[in-house]
């Protein structure tokens, strides 16, 4: 194996490890986001974890954020709970930070 084959092969390992971390982040992010989500809803205990998991499930209908957006924003509308978009946008950042120190950090 040359050096240009194994630095190709680290390259690609990287960018496996990085899309991998990104994934995991991203739930992490989602989830956060789905209690922070339930909390405002009225949602407790178990009905909190199982609308987490729905935002989390949402996440996966389309790449990008917009699904879980249009999800959070329908579930405040139809509960008349005021959150606007750039707040919903704003916990998404926030969260999404927290996820990946804790993903960085699990290793």
């Amino acid at each position: 194996m040359t050096t240009f084959d194994k630095r190709e092969e680290g390259f690609e390992k990287r960018f496996a490890l990085d899309e991998e971390s990104r994934f995991k982040a991203l739930a992490r992010r989602n989830k956060k986001l789905g209690l922070w989500a339930a909390e405002k809803l009225g949602l407790a205990g178990e009905d909190a974890q199982e609308y987490a998991k729905s935002v989390v499930i949402a996440d996966l209908e389309e790449a990008g954020d917009e699904d879980v957006i249009r999800k959070l924003r329908a579930d405040f509308d139809a509960k008349g709970v005021e959150v606007s978009e750039h707040q919903i946008r704003r916990s998404m950042d926030e969260f999404l930070a927290a996820a990946a120190a804790e993903v960085k950090a699990a290793g």
